[in-house]
């Protein structure tokens, strides 16, 4: 495929993207659903739900760039598509925020002191993955780097610490607890409906499937997306921090859009820290598939801005799920409005780094 997309023209590849990308989109729709009605029958708590599952499902196309990118060398282009992930997938809540639920802030419904502990582990996350990119791979383990190994532990370890603690919450938030509007409960009411008389095992392999299509779609956008950087004279840099991040983030953006629209908010803001969480961790497998040195020593140190942008987005939501201030600027909540200047304005500034 690598070498005839890059014998296709420009145009040609922009094509195939937009296919993968479709591809990715339309499956990503589906899982949110399946992941609402598994938590709901299992008792599963919805931001874990959100984190884990729906996180790990939404991340296969990143797993699928980071994998072929670094397999073909293009190291530059995996690494950037992680962390420029992070900032895109961030600025995915504040589109959602603007669009979807307008007039209330999306943190206003998402009071879980589960969330605040995934948003400060992500930061930690990626604070050490920026350190890594910094700074350069230490030393190595029968040729696999520290750094891939200790951002994939501390991933591992985050994970327990969120299902530990969303089984015994320390706190809970005061004040009225807003309700989701009615036409997400009658939605999420009306999907419960249609999926009343589907077994839990049938609905897991719906998942399986949706899962695989969101693959499929990513290896795609990655092939696609290597070309186009290479054709457009770009640079992989850029390429992988924004069209590429955009097209391997739709998972998350038609999974956070369709558990909003059920009233499912914890769920969707779950779904992006999980899913950023997982970004670092992915590092390790393209540790694996890249066999010309260390990944970490591969990606240019500009890429640790990337880190930095997405440390302040992360901060800005973890802000507003605290202050769970119910106002509103542009149709979307002041964290929101703040998390998209920050997006554009840090683009930019990579842009001239």
């Amino acid at each position: 495929m690598m070498l005839s997309l890059q014998d296709q023209s420009l145009l040609a590849n922009l094509g195939v993207f937009l296919v993968g990308a479709g591809m990715v989109w339309f499956a990503g729709t589906k899982l949110s659903q399946y992941v609402d009605l598994f938590a709901d029958r299992t008792g599963m708590g919805k931001a874990f739900a959100g984190a884990l599952l729906l996180g790990g499902a939404t991340s296969l196309p990143e797993l699928a760039t980071t994998l072929t990118s670094a397999s073909s060398g293009a190291a530059e282009l995996a690494g950037t598509n992680l962390l420029g992930g992070v900032v895109m997938q961030v600025a995915v809540l504040a589109i959602i925020d603007a669009f979807v639920l307008r007039g209330k802030p999306l943190t206003l419904f998402s009071p879980q002191s589960s969330l605040l502990i995934s948003g400060v582990l992500l930061i930690g996350l990626v604070a050490l993955a920026s350190a890594a990119v910094s700074n350069g791979e230490l030393f190595s383990i029968f040729d696999v780097g520290f750094w891939p190994l200790a951002l994939f532990a501390a991933y591992l370890f985050s994970i327990w610490v969120i299902y530990r603690y969303e089984g015994d919450p320390r706190w809970e938030p005061r004040g009225d607890i807003a309700q989701p509007p009615e036409s997400a409960r009658d939605l999420k009411d009306a999907h419960e409906h249609k999926f009343q008389d589907v077994s839990t095992g049938k609905l897991i392999a719906l998942f399986a499937l949706a899962s695989l299509a969101v693959l499929g779609g990513g290896f795609v956008v990655a092939k696609s997306g290597e070309a186009i950087a290479n054709q457009s004279g770009l640079g992989q840099s850029f390429i992988g921090a924004t069209l590429v991040a955009l097209a391997t983030s739709l998972p998350e953006v038609s999974t956070t859009y369709s558990a909003v629209r059920f009233g499912a908010y914890s769920m969707a803001a779950a779904n992006i820290l999980g899913t950023n969480s997982l970004e670092i961790a992915l590092f390790l497998p393209a540790e694996l598939a890249y066999r010309e040195g260390n990944i970490i020593d591969a990606v240019p140190p500009s890429a640790a801005f990337l880190g930095c942008l997405g440390i302040v987005v992360t901060s800005l939501y973890l802000w507003g799920i605290l202050e769970r201030r119910d106002r509103t600027i542009l149709g979307m909540g002041y964290d929101s409005f703040t998390v998209l200047l920050t997006y554009v304005g840090g683009l930019a500034i990579y842009w001239m780094l």
